[in-house]
């Protein structure tokens, strides 16, 4: 409204939902979905809609929201998910066989990619997630060495391209890439 360019950093909405509940469920409010009060379910979007753009500033937002034992169905995961444009899935297990950022990119979204981003960039990725969905699908038949090489195309596509992504994927907090680079790794890693 100032015309100012501004970021917010929140962590975490989950807890300012909590917070919300106990100050409604207090006040006499009955618990709807998952035991959280409707007020909160209102909160939410008013919250989370504040931040975009204008035509003076900007209201950029990064806002944390956590799950309990990965649940994405959890009400204030799934009504987060709904309202903003884009939403970054950290996964645990992803973590767990060493990559970080442990971004899930099956499993996060941006709304606002195509707007953003370049036709090439745009196939190049859509590109490198069919890799990753259909090796992550039949990995455990990888792993177990039943998967014999040549009879399923696709997966043998896969298995040529997915050492590369997951290098791709991978970062350590020493590491430092710019844009350009970034994009060129991506258009050479989806041929």
């Amino acid at each position: 409204d100032q015309g100012k360019r501004v970021v917010i950093l929140m962590d975490s909405v989950t807890r300012f939902a909590r917070a919300g509940s106990a100050v409604g469920l207090a006040a006499g409010e009955p618990p709807a979905r998952h035991g959280y009060p409707p007020s909160v379910f209102a909160a939410l979007p008013s919250l989370l809609e504040r931040s975009g753009s204008a035509k003076t500033g900007s209201l950029p937002a990064f806002y944390t929201v956590l799950v309990e034992g990965g649940d994405m169905e959890e009400p204030i995961a799934d009504e987060v998910r709904g309202v903003l444009d884009g939403h970054i899935i950290l996964n645990r297990d992803l973590g767990a066989r060493g990559r970080w950022p442990a971004i899930d990119v099956l499993n996060s979204l941006s709304r606002v990619m195509d707007a953003v981003t370049e036709t090439g960039q745009q196939d190049a990725a859509r590109t490198i997630r069919e890799h990753l969905a259909i090796y992550e699908a039949k990995r455990d038949l990888v792993s177990l060495g039943a998967y014999q090489r040549g009879s399923d195309a696709p997966l043998d596509r896969a298995l040529d391209k997915i050492d590369a992504i997951e290098a791709f994927l991978r970062q350590s907090k020493h590491d430092a890439e710019d844009l350009e680079n970034t994009q060129r790794l991506l258009l050479e890693l989806a041929r």
